[in-house]
């Protein structure tokens, strides 16, 4: 069962982040950003975050699972869908754990001719 827009606009008023949240096709799923960082994904109407210290110290007791078949376990913060603000601390402390994006390459200009 693929992720609905329902489920993405759910996590996104939960976390109260306004546009630095946004999430983007990925491989038929989602990638959730903050800030322009990945910091979870969603699959099946579920929200995996990216393991990290601040699941460590903030979520410990999630419940790890794979996003997608093959993956390894992620934890499932399914459960912080509903306090919101436990939800919006997780994603911003992974989003400050996480490194910056690579910057996109520019267009190689045409040469003339």
């Amino acid at each position: 069962m693929a992720t609905d827009q329902h489920f993405l606009d759910y996590v996104a008023e939960q976390a109260g982040l306004g546009e630095r949240l946004t999430c983007k096709k990925l491989f038929g799923e989602y990638a959730v950003y903050v800030d322009g960082k990945v910091v979870a994904f969603a699959c099946d109407n579920s929200l995996f975050v990216k393991p990290s210290a601040a699941v460590a110290r903030l979520a410990p007791g999630l419940p790890l699972r794979p996003p997608y078949p093959g993956a390894k376990g992620y934890p499932v913060a399914d459960e912080l869908l509903d306090d919101a603000e436990a939800l919006r601390r997780l994603l911003l402390e992974t989003a400050a754990l996480m490194p910056e994006p690579k910057p996109k390459p520019r267009p190689k200009a045409k040469k003339p001719g």
